[in-house]
């Protein structure tokens, strides 16, 4: 059996659905009996508790030959690294006291800097508990690009202000990619189990992609090829996201982030190649962003 945190998520969702297509017994993590429903009826066993939950964290990992994990917030998380430690400490208890003996964590490009890169501090932080694990567990730390799905983020804004803005550099390439492409590599890697130890594998999408040239991806794709994208400053962008209603904390990481990747202090380590380029292009998620805008009330 394996294990999938966040199963109602886009990563998790896709993850359980193609073990269930291969024939592997799957147990699906998550909040909501409801929207674990689907899974259920496709032959999953469902586990309903919080991922800050060690003791339920631990019998829903027990008996698992395999757990894929993340740690999840919410825009209003009132502090960020806070909430993000408690889950973190929580996933290593339960592998721990499980004897669960292979972990895929889905991580961040940008995850071997310490300090100063918004959310993906917490991902540094886990990354190191991850490694305290003992020297015969199997730790895959996938580090994901930027997820072409957070720009759905955007679709208010350029029906609001007939532009994109953010706090990223507008021509600095940004690796991007489809959120499925990262659910098909965890897939593969728990299907497979081709690593042993601890291993770090980037997954970086088709090419990549300035913000200035989404944004004129995603206008072209609603008709639009001259929508425009305005950089921010971070200060700008913090206070943009706590009047959008996210907490201060999340606001300040997202500010940090932006001036991250602008510097170059959070870009992917591994040069391109078959292994960490995925299939789906930009433009194929813009369509899909496109209905999205046109759906808009």
């Amino acid at each position: 059996m394996i294990t999938v945190m966040g199963a109602t998520g886009r990563t998790g969702s896709r993850i359980c659905q193609t073990l269930l297509e291969a024939g592997v017994a799957v147990c699906a993590l998550g909040r909501n009996a409801e929207r674990l429903a689907s899974l259920a009826a496709a032959g999953a066993r469902i586990a309903v508790g919080e991922s800050h939950d060690a003791a339920f964290l631990t019998e829903a990992f027990r008996g698992s030959e395999a757990v894929y994990t993340l740690l999840a917030y919410g825009p209003d998380t009132e502090d960020y690294r806070e909430q993000q430690a408690a889950q973190g400490e929580a996933i290593l208890t339960a592998i721990r006291d499980s004897g669960v003996r292979r972990v895929v964590f889905l991580s961040s490009v940008g995850a071997e800097v310490p300090s100063g890169t918004g959310p993906i501090i917490s991902m540094h932080d886990h990354e190191q508990r991850l490694r305290q694990l003992p020297p015969e567990m199997d730790v895959l730390m996938l580090r994901s690009g930027a997820l072409f799905e957070n720009l759905y983020g955007a679709l208010e804004i350029v029906r609001a202000y007939d532009c994109y803005s953010d706090a990223v550099a507008p021509d600095v390439p940004v690796p991007m990619v489809a959120t499925r492409d990262v659910a098909d590599a965890a897939s593969r890697a728990l299907l497979e189990h081709d690593w042993q130890g601890v291993v770090i594998r980037e997954v970086l999408g088709q090419r990549d992609i300035s913000y200035a040239q989404a944004t004129r991806l995603l206008g072209a794709a609603i008709g639009r090829p001259d929508l425009p994208y305005v950089p921010v400053s971070p200060q700008e962008l913090e206070g943009a996201l706590r009047d959008a209603g996210c907490s201060a904390s999340v606001a300040a990481c997202y500010a940090e982030l932006g001036e991250a990747i602008s510097s170059g202090r959070v870009r992917a380590q591994e040069a391109r190649s078959p292994a960490n380029t995925t299939a789906t292009p930009f433009e194929d998620f813009a369509q899909d962003w496109a209905k999205a805008y046109r759906a808009l009330p």
